[in-house]
């Protein structure tokens, strides 16, 4: 019996009943026609700061919609939906772009960036983001995608073998790594880019029509060399074998600087360019397909949280929106990626090294840019496998995994979520990438704008026209209003110059247990 199944075995319908999920939206808000909203966050909708499920990403204008944790798919997807149609009912007539890749963007420099306020944290918030901007520019900031949160109950360790929650989760992000290219293959939904999107620069895409570039087999360009790739980050030779060794690796990262940034410098006069001359300025800087979390206390560093307390859960970063779904990811996608992340969990994970590091880093960039390419092969240890092989080889895995999860929840919807992959796998013609590259030559001329802005109108109207129950209204009102006391009393807390907390919140004893 291998270790899959033995560890199956040892799942109770309780454990299993007791997955937590819950998801992080990114999405530009627009204008009527297609161009970025250059309002601010709306007042209606809180404070960005301190609203515990309405913020802004990098962008004044890029919405971050964040559900609670929840135990089903279909409660965490309730929630998302009633989060935009609150939204709906007080951005005026913006809407939602629902595709990762931006609408038609303005000049770089004319890109809002978020704004948090006038204190400590606020500013540190915005400071963050500048040096964002300088180290990668404002344009691949402005690109949006799903997150999605994923945890087993605290009491479910030891599970068979696997000790603590610990060394569980890391077993499972070293699978996830070594897999996720399956994820930009199955869900990829980025195959097109805006003509302004790339302007000034160098870039490998073709031009499919007027203003629109994609490259013919790409599943996923926001996972590729035009999204959230960084050259300097390459450098990061992460370890994930545990908690000490991938704290150490970013320790460095955090604290040393880097030529390159410190040639940017932190201070222009009174203006802010960054907030450190180091690889990372902050931890959530850190690039990557997934990460270890805990919840953080005020003021904490998300690194000292892990030292401190452990992991507490996992976030998903691969999901490109959904520009089919009103809401950017559907509930039958939340199921396989339970199926998956348990996969993940349950399967043998023996420790990652630099060779395997830099193979996976390989298949996520084929995938990306050619997943679709027939017979196109990725690297599996000292051989080369192709990738509809090695697809419908791990789904073959996962078919036990969904009959469990439906054993214990009732019903078959972990079953119908698996079937509909094992399909796409079949006909790739079914796959979101090529879906959108279809439509978008059959309906709109190959316009990847036209395309994204009409589903985006047509998931504006459609939020619109279902009623947000009195009670619902009522409650996200009423948390938008608390948020703003909420940001008005952290501003008046403030007693140390922004030069003093900035110094003291990146200090190297800030990122240390104990």
């Amino acid at each position: 019996m291998s270790h899959l199944q033995t560890r199956l075995r040892s799942l109770s319908p309780g454990i299993l009943v007791g997955l937590r999920r819950g998801i992080e939206k990114e999405s530009l808000r627009v204008r009527p026609d297609g161009t970025l909203a250059m309002t601010p966050h709306p007042a209606a909708l809180g404070s960005a700061l301190t609203h515990p499920h309405i913020t802004t990403d990098f962008s004044e204008a890029q919405l971050e919609l964040i559900t609670g944790v929840h135990s089903t798919a279909d409660a965490c997807l309730g929630e998302l939906k009633d989060l935009h149609r609150f939204v709906y009912r007080h951005i005026g007539d913006e809407m939602l772009w629902c595709a990762s890749m931006p609408c038609k963007l303005p000049g770089e420099s004319a890109i809002p960036i978020a704004r948090f306020g006038p204190s400590n944290v606020g500013r540190a918030k915005t400071v963050y983001r500048v040096g964002l901007s300088h180290r990668y520019g404002r344009r691949m900031q402005t690109i949006s995608g799903v997150h999605y949160n994923f945890s087993l109950l605290e009491d479910a360790w030891p599970l068979a073998d696997l000790a603590n929650a610990n060394d569980a989760y890391f077993a499972l992000i070293r699978n996830f790594r070594r897999h996720a290219w399956l994820l930009l293959y199955l869900f990829g939904a980025s195959p097109a880019v805006c003509s302004t999107f790339v302007e000034g620069r160098a870039h490998e895409l073709r031009e499919l029509a007027s203003r629109t570039f994609y490259l013919p087999h790409a599943t996923s360009l926001r996972m590729g060399r035009l999204g959230y790739l960084s050259e300097a980050q390459d450098s990061l030779a992460v370890s994930y074998n545990d908690l000490e060794s991938y704290a150490a690796s970013l320790d460095e990262a955090l604290t040393k600087s880097y030529p390159a940034y410190a040639a940017i410098g932190i201070r222009d006069g009174d203006d802010y360019r960054q907030l450190a001359t180091s690889l990372l300025q902050i931890e959530n800087e850190f690039y990557s397909t997934i990460r270890p979390k805990r919840v953080v206390r005020p003021g904490e560093r998300p690194l000292h949280a892990l030292r401190e307390r452990g992991v507490q859960y996992v976030e998903i970063r691969a999901m490109d929106l959904d520009p089919f779904s009103a809401i950017g990811i559907a509930a039958e996608t939340a199921r396989f990626l339970d199926v998956f992340l348990l996969h993940c969990l349950l399967n043998d994970s023996p420790p990652d090294s630099l060779e395997e590091i830099k193979a996976v880093g390989r298949n996520k960039q084929r995938v990306a840019a050619r997943g679709r390419e027939p017979g196109l092969r990725l690297d599996r240890g000292p051989e080369k496998v192709e990738l509809r092989s090695w697809a419908s080889q791990l789904l073959t895995e996962c078919a036990p995994i969904a009959k469990a999860l439906d054993a214990a929840h009732g019903g078959g919807a972990y079953h119908e979520a698996l079937a509909a992959a094992v399909r796409v796998v079949s006909d790739p013609t079914l796959l979101p990438s090529a879906r959108i590259l279809k439509e978008m030559q059959q309906r709109y001329d190959g316009s990847y704008f036209r395309f994204a802005l009409t589903h985006s109108l047509g998931h504006k109207t459609a939020l619109q026209r279902e009623p947000l129950p009195a009670d619902l209204e009522a409650r996200f009102a009423g948390m938008a209003n608390e948020s703003l006391d909420e940001q008005r009393v952290i501003e008046a807390k403030d007693k140390i110059s922004f030069e003093n907390y900035r110094q003291q919140y990146l200090s190297p004893e800030s990122l240390r247990a104990g």
